[in-house]
């Protein structure tokens, strides 16, 4: 029994309105698109039953909607990241011109709503549709994917060559990383994104850093402390850049409006993975992405690849082999305290400890022991793991960063009863960590009998071994200026480096290396702490009984030709 035709409605009722096509073909092209599920526009002018210009012409009338040249339109204006290809091609559509929030979008087909839902949905943008004849638009998104294309592919091969044999998503059989790869008209933005990946981890860079511009877009690493341009792809990439970073780590790609959390997890080889910490940040020309590779092989150098000093090792092993107490690690943001808590932690990781620690975020997965993510959304606070440690029966805990007097006390309370406790403070010297805790309301008796040790910390950039250059006839008044005189080393055999730069390093200067100055609370400084002394009473103690500043540290390494005068001076020098 045959299924009786279709209602006619929208544009096959103008056409039959205005006497182009009869009204029993109108409903059986209306049929057979519905089955085939394809697009009406597309039948009639395939089929060659009305021609693409009267058709627009038709639909601009019926519908109330601009009919728009493209071969007048400026192509320079046209928004070129802002859809990919299959949404283009999906819905026979073309971003002609944003202005502010509005876009202007050239269609065929003035029914197709869906399409104006989506793209809306997409962008975030108020669509402002025109019509323009089926042929002109199809040339007019061949155009545009192309121009897409060239864009990337400049991109990459201004890079050179990079394997990319390796790199891929260490979840891969995981079932929802069919999620992960994009259209494959987006290869080109997966092959650069990888390749970035890539480049960066072979460069030991920290962080990566993608970054929208009004007329220009750029790719920094950050390798040693210190950022550098990698890449400039070109800027009409930048939303489709943007969406794959936020799809591989699992974000909302249709959010663009507020700052966003996620994370990679990619396999380098078939025993190693690394995991990128990333954050999306809306800016005024685009989203702003940062990734920070998150290497948890760092945390397994061992103590003696850090930098520490031998009495500075010495005084930190001691104190990781207490059963209770607090050890306290300071320094500016990228100083390297996470790592030295790591270490700290992987001395202790043994089958007889439970070790529980609160972070925020967690950066490095370690076996062994159990890490919980705070999340402040929740009101899970570093105050409330503490307590429900405490329950736990732990041995160690590890506080991410005490950042006020509730979590202060909680850590404190454990510290002095039986627990051993890591942490973090910002503060400049391990000095001044002890009156913070004072300022931030601990009574002074708690923060005497609690804290056993304190370690402050900068991270310097290592001179390269194969290029750095000694100094010639370096004047006394340099040597007394900068404090080389009190380290008790005879003038003849001082000799300072400085960078030169070579293929083997960047601007003279290789990985980087640890300056601590470590401070133990003895009885002399408990005493001083109870009378209410302040850091710099309590350094000069610390001096008699043999500390070492980060100042210190810093010069011994210069010495040693381990790092240069400048970068003590940029690191320890107020």
């Amino acid at each position: 029994m045959n299924q009786p035709l279709p209602t006619l409605r929208g544009l096959p009722k103008r056409l039959v309105q205005d006497g182009l096509i009869d009204e029993v073909t109108a409903r059986e092209i209306v049929a057979t698109c519905a089955q085939k599920k394809t697009s009406v526009v597309g039948y009639l002018i395939d089929h060659k039953l009305i021609a693409p210009g009267l058709l627009a012409h038709v639909g601009s009338n019926g519908f109330g909607l601009p009919h728009y040249d493209l071969e007048a339109h400026d192509w320079e204006r046209a928004p070129k990241g802002l859809l990919n290809e299959s949404v283009m091609r999906k819905h026979h559509a073309l971003p002609l011109l944003q202005k502010g929030s509005r876009l202007m979008l050239a269609m065929s087909d003035p029914t197709n709503q869906h399409a104006l839902t989506e793209i809306r949905f997409q962008t975030g943008l108020t669509i402002e549709p025109v019509l323009v004849a089926h042929d002109q638009l199809a040339e007019g998104i061949d155009q545009m994917v192309s121009a897409q294309g060239r864009g990337i592919d400049e991109a990459l091969g201004s890079m050179g060559e990079i394997d990319l044999g390796d790199l891929g998503n260490q979840e891969e059989e995981d079932e929802q990383d069919s999620d992960l790869e994009l259209d494959p008209e987006d290869a080109p933005v997966v092959r650069y994104i990888n390749k970035m990946l890539l480049e960066a981890i072979k460069k030991g860079a920290s962080d990566i850093h993608f970054e929208p511009y009004e007329k220009y877009y750029r790719v920094r690493f950050r390798t040693d402390g210190a950022l550098e341009e990698i890449s400039r792809p070109p800027p009409s990439v930048a939303p489709r850049l943007a969406a794959r970073l936020k799809v591989m780590s699992r974000m909302d790609i249709s959010e663009r409006r507020v700052p966003q959390d996620g994370r990679i997890k990619l396999r380098i080889t078939r025993g190693k993975a690394l995991d990128f910490r990333v954050n999306t940040l809306p800016t005024l020309f685009g989203e702003k992405i940062v990734l920070r590779i998150l290497d948890s092989a760092q945390a397994k150098l061992g103590i003696d690849a850090l930098g520490y000093e031998e009495e500075q090792k010495a005084a930190f092993m001691e104190a990781l082999n207490q059963s209770q107490g607090m050890i306290l690690v300071t320094g500016p943001t990228g100083s390297g305290k996470t790592v030295s808590l790591y270490t700290g932690l992987g001395i202790l990781n043994t089958a007889e400890r439970n070790i529980s620690t609160a972070e925020d975020p967690v950066e490095i997965n370690m076996e062994g022991i159990n890490q919980v993510q705070i999340n402040t959304r929740t009101k899970f606070t570093f105050a409330e793991a503490l307590r429900a440690f405490l329950r736990q029966d732990p041995d160690v805990i590890m506080v991410g960063e005490i950042r006020d007097l509730e979590t202060a006390e909680i850590a404190i309370k454990a510290a002095q009863t039986g627990h051993l406790v890591l942490s973090t403070l910002h503060t400049n010297s391990a000095p001044e960590t002890l009156t913070r805790l004072l300022n931030m309301g601990v009574p002074a008796f708690n923060v005497a009998t609690s804290v056993s040790l304190i370690i402050a910390q900068r991270l310097a950039r290592r001179l390269c071994a194969k290029c750095k250059q000694p100094y010639q006839d370096i004047p006394d008044r340099i040597l007394v200026e900068e404090g080389l005189d009190t380290l008790g080393i005879p003038r003849d055999e001082i000799k300072l480096f400085h960078p030169v730069g070579c293929k083997q390093c960047t601007n003279g200067y290789k990985g980087r290396i640890g300056i601590y100055e470590v401070l133990k609370v003895t009885p002399a400084i408990t005493q001083l702490i109870l009378q209410g002394g302040n850091s710099l009473q309590i350094a000069e103690k610390a001096t008699e009984e043999g500390f070492c500043s980060l100042r210190q540290s810093a010069l011994r390494k210069v010495v040693s030709g381990i790092i240069s005068l400048e970068e003590a001076n940029r690191v320890t020098k107020d």
